[in-house]
C-alpha cells in the first residue's frame, strides 16, 4: 500500500512537473511571439515612391525634390539654398526611412510627451509620396541607455489620450543631425583642373 502510494505521488509530481514544463515553454514562446511583433517596419513605402523629403532641424529647414531631369543627381536642395543634393547622404537617409524598424513601442499619455523629447522634438523628417500622400517622423531624445531614440511615425497631433513612442535606431538621428554643407554635393576635385606644367630640361644640340 505504502508503494502504491508512493508512486503515486511520484506520478502526480511528474504529471505537475510535465504540465508546469508545457505552460512555462508556451507562455515563454507566446511572449517572443508578442516582442517580434512589436519589432515591425516603421513605413511601407519604396525609395522609388518618394518623391520629396523636408528634414526640420534646430538650426534649419531643409527641402529635397527628386531631380526628374537628370539621373545625375538623385535629388536636389531647393531650400535654404538651392544646390545639387549628396546622393550618397540622401539614399543613406532614404535607406533607414524605408527599411528601419521600431524595436518598441510604448503607449503613453499624450502629456508626457515632454519626457521623451516629444513635445519640441530635435528633428522632424516630412516624406511626400508620389501619390500626394505624406509622412512624418518626429525624433526625440535618447532612451537612457543611449542606444536608440524616442520617436513618433505619423503622430495624431489631435490625439488627447495614449499615443505610440517608438524606440529606432540612433542611426536616424545622425542621418538629419549634419551641417547644411554636408547635405550638398561635393564637387568632382579632380575635374576641370588642368595639370600643372612639367619643367623638363631643354634638350642641347
Amino acid at each position: 500500500m505504502k508503494l502504491q502510494r508512493t508512486t503515486l505521488i511520484l506520478i502526480l509530481l511528474a504529471l505537475g512537473l510535465g504540465g508546469f514544463v508545457y505552460f512555462y515553454e508556451f507562455y515563454s514562446k507566446t511572449q517572443q511571439e508578442k516582442i517580434q511583433e512589436k519589432t515591425q517596419q516603421i513605413f511601407s513605402f519604396t525609395a522609388d515612391d518618394v518623391q520629396s523629403l523636408t528634414v526640420k532641424t534646430k538650426d534649419y529647414t531643409l527641402n529635397l525634390e527628386r531631380n526628374s531631369n537628370s539621373k545625375q543627381p538623385k535629388w536636389l536642395m531647393t531650400s535654404p539654398q538651392q544646390a545639387p543634393a549628396s546622393d550618397a547622404i540622401v539614399s543613406y537617409l532614404m535607406d533607414l526611412l524605408v527599411k528601419g524598424k521600431s524595436d518598441r513601442t510604448l503607449s503613453i499619455p499624450v502629456d508626457r510627451l515632454a519626457e521623451f523629447g516629444l513635445a519640441q522634438p530635435q528633428s522632424t523628417i516630412v516624406i511626400a509620396l508620389k501619390n500626394q500622400q505624406s509622412h512624418q517622423l518626429i525624433l526625440g531624445k535618447p532612451d537612457f541607455k543611449r542606444s536608440f531614440v524616442y520617436a513618433q511615425a505619423d503622430p495624431d497631433r489631435k490625439s488627447t489620450g495614449n499615443v505610440d513612442v517608438l524606440l529606432v535606431s540612433k542611426d536616424f538621428e545622425n542621418a538629419v543631425n549634419r551641417e547644411l554643407s554636408e547635405w550638398k554635393q561635393t564637387p568632382d576635385v579632380g575635374e576641370g583642373k588642368p595639370l600643372p606644367s612639367l619643367n623638363l630640361p631643354t634638350p642641347q644640340n
